[in-house]
């Protein structure tokens, strides 16, 4: 299957909408991050932001398998002594739902600088 992504022009702003059905976690996930941090535009600059939203469509349709679904387990550590919190995707897919652990994948994408909150407020996702 082919990534499909559509790119629309909105004066100063590029719009750009990822179709997630049919197509896994990590490569929804890459598609969306590589747009955000400018490598799909002709002037990339590293340490500028893009001005560039990306919507990610039909986020229910994304296709998990059951072994990634019980294997992968998300780890915060709280500060404090036995603070360590694990929570496997399944719980988070239950609880928030595909549009989270889709979040999730898009921000561990992006690199932890000063720049990282104002990419992620330019990603909206659709079930």
């Amino acid at each position: 299957m082919t990534m499909t992504t559509t790119k629309i022009q909105k004066g100063d702003r590029t719009h750009y909408t990822v179709d997630a059905a049919g197509q896994s976690l990590g490569r929804v996930a890459s598609e969306a991050a590589s747009i955000l941090l400018g490598k799909k535009s002709a002037t990339y600059m590293q340490n500028e932001v893009v001005a560039a939203e990306v919507e990610i469509v039909n986020a229910s349709k994304l296709v998990m398998s059951e072994k990634r679904i019980a294997g992968k387990d998300y780890t915060h550590y709280t500060g404090y002594p036995g603070g360590l919190r694990i929570t496997p995707l399944a719980r988070l897919l239950e609880r928030k739902g595909v549009g989270e652990a889709l979040r999730k994948a898009v921000d561990g994408m992006i690199p932890r600088n000063k720049l990282r909150k104002e990419r992620m407020k330019r990603l909206t996702i659709t079930d």
